[in-house]
């Protein structure tokens, strides 16, 4: 696995992990949890050192179960984990992120994560009753007292990353990035460029829509967020279908699957960007972590550039309650 580095000198593998969906949002929940640690730690056999959680996947549990699986390893990885979120009764209320909290919430996740440092530390979403000056503030101050090495953000705008930047410095952003979500080029990317922080985009395959295993007959279960987002009702994947028909016939063609092309496009865009592909299985694992090896030509990369403005997407990506809390 190759290694890149993000904003601040913090280096990774060129993919990572993220681990939501082995707690939450994609349907019943493993029962296993000793196999969720085993394929967690699978990920590192395949030269995966950078992890993504956050408290309120579960909420909790996914912290506990990113701990627990790497604490043996804790030396060979880079966890990531989030603050932001007004948690009560195991339910998200809406955002909280001042100091106080951030602070609270470090403390707990540094348990929960059996460690005694955070590697990076993002605001999982921009909360607009707290100057983002005030929270960059806090981070920096988890960071000068050794609690947190790394401040990062989530579908914030350019104009908030910049403001944050100025107080203390960002070393990543996330947001939603893929061949069918291009939301990030217009405003962040070129913001990230200038002031050299990395991007991490999470969903790079499309919440599963890449990889060629959904259509417009996938039945999604039961508490599977795909049956809320807007993108992948019926009638809308029905149309959708013709941009994954297209990135199918290119992985034919290079011999690869339609998941490594979404993938190996990403990592194409900016040596800074390193997605963060979820799983529950070590072979998947093992196909994204072949994708560092996947090379596009200059003719096939534009290609697939152009290719959700000629074909289009019809859906949003989120619902309306869940978009409301993106891109301030």
């Amino acid at each position: 696995m190759h290694i890149r580095t993000l904003g601040q000198g913090l280096e990774v593998s060129a993919i990572g992990l993220g681990a939501m969906g082995m707690s939450q949002s994609y349907g019943p929940n493993p029962g296993d949890r000793d196999e969720m640690i085993s394929v967690l730690r699978s990920a590192v056999d395949q030269g995966v050192t950078f992890f993504d959680t956050a408290e309120v996947y579960g909420p909790y549990v996914n912290e506990e179960l990113v701990g627990e699986a790497l604490e043996p390893i804790r030396d060979r990885v880079v966890m990531a984990t989030k603050f932001g979120w007004d948690i009560r009764d195991g339910r998200m209320v809406g955002l909280d992120s001042r100091p106080e909290q951030i602070r609270r919430v470090a403390e707990a996740s540094l348990k929960r994560l059996r460690t005694d440092v955070i590697d990076l530390f993002y605001q999982h979403r921009v909360d607009p009753e707290v100057p983002i000056e005030d929270v960059a503030g806090a981070v920096g101050e988890l960071i000068a007292e050794g609690k947190v090495k790394h401040f990062g953000l989530s579908e914030s705008s350019a104009a908030t990353i910049r403001r944050a930047h100025s107080v203390q410095p960002v070393t990543a952003v996330q947001s939603e990035y893929s061949l069918w979500t291009r939301d990030p080029e217009a405003e962040v990317l070129p913001t990230l460029a200038e002031l050299g922080i990395g991007f991490v985009p999470f969903s790079p395959l499309g919440k599963g829509f890449l990889t060629g295993t959904v259509d417009a007959s996938t039945a999604f279960t039961e508490g599977d967020i795909r049956r809320r987002v807007p993108r992948f009702q019926a009638e809308n994947l029905a149309v959708n279908e013709k941009l994954v028909d297209h990135v199918k016939s290119l992985a034919e063609a290079k011999g690869s699957t339609p998941g490594q092309i979404a993938l190996a496009w990403l990592l194409a865009q900016q040596p800074w960007i390193v997605p963060i592909p979820g799983t529950r299985r070590t072979e998947r694992i093992r196909e994204n972590a072949a994708a560092t090896q996947l090379a596009l030509s200059a003719d096939e990369r534009s290609d697939l550039d152009s290719l959700a403005q000629r074909i289009g997407i019809r859906g949003d990506r989120y619902n309306p309650e869940h978009m409301a809390y993106v891109n301030h």
